[in-house]
C-alpha cells in the first residue's frame, strides 16, 4: 500500500501574477524606454531654444526663417517637434498664444486678438498644421505612444471625444397651418363648446 502524505502537506502550485499594471502602456515603465545620454539630448536642444535671439514678428521673412531654424534643430537632435517648442521658438510665447494665433482665437484673459500682419500669420498657421500632420504620422504608424497621442490630440489640436444629441420638438407651429386650417379649427372648437353647454342646460 502506497504511503500517503499525512493532511496538509500536499504539494501547493504557487501562481505568480502580473504586478497591477504589468500591461498598461502609462504605469512603471511601460510605454517608455529612458536610455542613457537621454536627459542630456532634451536638456541640450531645449537650451539650444531658449538661447534663441528674438526676432521682429511683423516680418514675414524672419518668421520663415525661425521656423526653419525651429524644424532643424528637432531633426539635428532626431527628436519629434512640439507645440510648446514651436512657441518657445517664436520669442518663448507659450503655447495658448500659439494657439490664438493659429485659430484666430482671443489670446489671454481680455479676449485680445493676435495683431500679426495677415502673410506672418498665414506661415505660423501652415507650420502648426504641419505639427498636425506629423502627429498623425507619428500615430498611425506606431511611432508614439496612443496614450500620449490621445493627449496631444485633444491639448494641441483640438481633438474631442463626444457624442451629439440633437432634440427636435414633434410639435406643430401655428404658422405650420394656413388660414382656412385655422379657421376650421377654431370653428369646430367652438361648436363643440356649444354642445356640451346645450347638454348641461337640459
Amino acid at each position: 500500500m502506497a504511503n500517503k502524505k499525512p493532511t496538509g502537506t500536499e504539494d501547493v502550485q504557487v501562481i505568480k501574477k502580473k504586478p497591477r499594471g504589468g500591461n498598461s502602456p502609462v504605469i512603471g515603465m511601460n510605454g517608455y524606454d529612458l536610455e542613457p545620454g537621454d536627459n542630456t539630448k532634451f536638456l541640450t536642444l531645449n537650451i539650444e531654444l531658449f538661447n534663441m535671439p528674438s526676432i521682429d514678428m511683423h516680418d514675414e521673412e524672419a518668421v520663415a526663417k525661425r521656423l526653419e531654424e525651429y524644424f532643424a534643430l528637432y531633426a539635428k537632435h532626431d527628436m519629434k517637434p512640439t507645440v510648446a517648442g514651436m512657441a518657445m521658438a517664436l520669442n518663448g510665447m507659450n503655447r495658448k498664444t500659439l494657439w490664438g494665433i493659429t485659430h484666430d482665437a482671443p489670446i489671454g484673459g481680455r479676449g485680445n486678438y493676435s495683431t500679426l500682419p495677415q502673410n506672418v500669420t498665414h506661415i505660423i498657421k501652415k507650420a502648426y498644421f504641419l505639427l498636425e500632420n506629423l502627429w498623425e504620422s507619428y500615430a498611425t504608424s506606431g511611432k508614439i505612444n496612443p496614450v500620449t497621442a490621445i493627449f496631444l490630440a485633444k491639448n494641441n489640436f483640438g481633438y474631442q471625444d463626444k457624442t451629439e444629441y440633437v432634440l427636435t420638438p414633434n410639435t406643430q407651429q401655428d404658422n405650420d397651418y394656413d388660414a382656412d386650417d385655422i379657421r376650421s379649427r377654431y370653428l369646430i372648437d367652438s361648436a363643440d363648446s356649444g354642445s356640451d353647454s346645450d347638454s348641461d342646460g337640459e
